[in-house]
């Protein structure tokens, strides 16, 4: 998924490189039709969701970063890792910007 996120961020513009990049997904793609996840009928599943805020993660533009997970039982079905479009100056602000 990484690598896929990162490839869109040049669709726009794309290079040879991100082109071989992009085949190269679709390969390791082909090869993992199998693989998926397996929930049981007879277990009782519940979604349970989880935020967390880092302040200053990125030392370059002090932006802070933000991320979400989600799992389905105990098997993780979603995330997500977010830079704040602003510069916060205190943690409770970073909490009350990824609200």
């Amino acid at each position: 998924m990484f690598a896929v996120c990162m490839c869109a961020r040049f669709q726009s513009a794309p290079k040879e490189s991100h082109f071989n990049v992009a085949k190269r997904i679709l390969k390791y793609l082909q090869g993992t039709k199998e693989v998926g996840l397996w929930y049981p009928g007879n277990i009782l599943i519940s979604l349970t969701g989880y935020s967390d805020s880092d302040f200053v993660g990125c030392k370059i533009d002090w932006k802070s970063t933000s991320g979400t997970c989600h799992l389905l039982g105990s098997s993780l079905i979603s995330w997500q890792f977010k830079k704040q479009a602003c510069v916060a100056l205190s943690t409770a602000e970073v909490e009350y910007i990824a609200a």
